[in-house]
């Protein structure tokens, strides 16, 4: 069963993807490292920042790896690369 989710682009990756914000149908039951391949297959542009992303899912920090994550209508997921500052 798949759902409708939120994705957040900002800085470098709303640069690489093209947008800032979209609606994306994803599977419910989907490890975190599979939710970022399957934004990168509607972006493959966004492959080059895997290393460096922060990914958030309902405004909590998820690595990317095996953790499974249940996903509701509707959730938000945000896509953060490295900002530097000083």
């Amino acid at each position: 069963m798949r759902c409708q989710v939120s994705v957040l682009y900002f800085a470098r990756s709303a640069e690489l993807a093209g947008l800032r914000c979209e609606t994306l149908s994803v599977p419910r039951e989907i490890t975190s490292l599979q939710l970022w391949e399957e934004i990168v297959k509607a972006h493959p542009r966004l492959a080059v920042i895997r290393d460096q992303v922060v990914f958030a899912v309902r405004q909590e920090y998820v690595l990317l790896g095996d953790q499974l994550l249940v996903l509701q209508p509707g959730d938000e997921v945000a896509i953060i690369p490295p900002i530097s500052g000083g």
